[in-house]
């Protein structure tokens, strides 16, 4: 039986940060991963000889960013992408109407200001809202409190649907009030051109990282912790489990005993999204130079609604869009081949016969991952914005919960993920240690 001082579940960001904090301090750690590669959510697919994130991909706000510190210790090249967290405007972006038209300027800026009233307007009903209110719901009263004739509301309405979907991959009516308070950006947003996953190979460098070990079971008691893996059971004094939110729900993970208040009660008020990707490939860009984003109004884009033009990565004419929510859930299940078609129907209706079919169509299926389970949590109607910040609360002294849905300020990022782990790592060793450690400090396999 192997013994440890520390025992890590997930080679993700989070489970990275906490594994090197911690071998940093000289304790004996290892990370055990279920899947032949380390980031979890993190990953970069270059099988086709370009560089895709199939998960996360920005780093939504430099400015006293964790990760932006770790990404240039690495030497990791940046691309500045500012999206500004679904915002209207601050981009050129090209707005179409329900018709297929696109709005002039002006047109295009009416209707931003409209979506920055409703904005406004929401600050006060959301801080005012109870635990079981909905987005939905003070969206309804805030559009009411503006006396707008119904289609002028309607548009703003379907905007800040789409917001919920692509923030947070959750349908309007789903999402707790309180779900998007943390949804405000911090300097230049930023995409890596070489991959992100640079990050968590270069975190797992030196550390004991064992691959394809499958965790079933977590035992915690006063004096220490037990994982099963297999036939194998592996000890050590405390464990840091970074599975996400629907590993956690799910029965594939048992921790015994049960995790007891408050952690149980924060896990049930969180739940995992719907939400993919959907990148294609072109042999010309059809779409105008100088736009950053397309945008569709109206129940038309009730599915695709916003494009991203990533051409500047590569030089290779790709837009981005997104399955979100409901249009997740409705496609689930359905061939790549499908989905790209349902998409260039949109299109099509925008830019006509200047949309050529795809040189390549890439669907991620996060929903389908058994190790995830979803891209990332989001809070169901009943939560509370200090949900996350409780699953984290350590078990008996020995068992800590991380990774980012653990994380108040900014979860569903690699930001919360960090952040996290260098929490864990801290209640761990009882005693602070600075996070820059995790890319300044050499470790090695004890």
């Amino acid at each position: 039986m192997d013994h440890f001082d520390t025992i890590v579940v997930g080679a993700g960001v989070s489970g990275l940060i906490a594994a090197r904090l911690l071998a940093s301090a000289g304790q004996r750690v290892v990370v055990l991963e279920a899947r032949d590669r380390v980031g979890g959510r993190v990953w970069t697919d270059r099988s086709d000889g370009h560089v895709m994130d199939r998960g996360a991909s920005w780093i939504h706000g430099i400015d006293d960013n964790p990760v932006a510190a770790a990404a240039t210790a690495f030497g990791m090249r940046v691309h500045e992408y500012t999206i500004g967290s679904y915002q209207p405007d601050g981009r050129p972006i090209a707005y179409f109407g329900p018709g297929g038209e696109r709005l002039s300027g002006a047109d295009a800026q009416r209707f931003a200001d409209d979506v920055h009233a409703v904005d406004a307007a929401l600050l006060g009903l959301i801080e005012a809202s109870a635990p079981d209110t909905s987005y939905s719901q003070v969206v309804r009263t805030a559009l009411e409190s503006l006396g707008w004739e119904a289609e002028r509301a309607d548009r703003v309405r379907e905007f800040l649907s789409h917001r919920t979907e692509e923030q947070l991959g959750a349908w309007i009516e789903d999402l707790a009030a309180h779900g998007l308070d943390n949804d405000e950006i911090d300097g230049d947003e930023v995409v890596f051109p070489e991959g992100y996953a640079r990050l968590p190979e270069h975190l797992a460098e030196g550390l004991d990282v064992r691959l394809g070990h499958v965790v079933s079971q977590v035992e915690w008691a006063a004096d220490g912790v037990a994982v099963t893996v297999g036939d194998s059971e592996l000890v050590a004094g405390s464990a840091v489990v970074t599975v996400s939110v629907g590993v956690l729900q799910s029965d594939d993970l048992v921790i015994e005993p049960p995790l007891p208040e408050p952690v149980a009660g924060a896990l049930g008020r969180l739940e995992m999204n719907a939400f993919e990707k959907v990148f294609l490939r072109f042999p010309t860009k059809f779409w105008d130079d100088g736009v950053y984003a397309i945008r569709q109004l109206g129940p038309q884009g009730e599915w695709w609604h916003s494009w991203y033009d990533l051409t500047e990565l590569d030089g290779t004419p790709t837009l981005l869009t997104f399955a979100a929510g409901p249009a997740a859930k409705a496609t689930h299940g359905w061939d790549q081949s499908l989905v790209a078609e349902s998409v260039l129907v949109q299109l099509r209706r925008l830019y006509g016969d200047r949309v050529e079919e795809p040189t390549a169509v890439h669907v991620t299926s996060w929903q389908d991952d058994p190790f995830a389970r979803g891209s990332f949590a989001y809070m169901r109607i009943g939560a509370s914005t200090n949900d996350h910040d409780t699953l984290a609360t350590p078990v008996g002294g020995v068992l800590h919960l991380a990774g980012e849905a653990t994380w108040t300020d900014d979860p569903a990022t690699v930001t919360a993920a960090m952040c996290s782990g260098h929490r864990a790592a801290v209640n761990v060793l009882g005693r602070d240690i600075p996070i820059e450690h995790a890319w300044t400090a050499q470790v090695t396999p004890a």
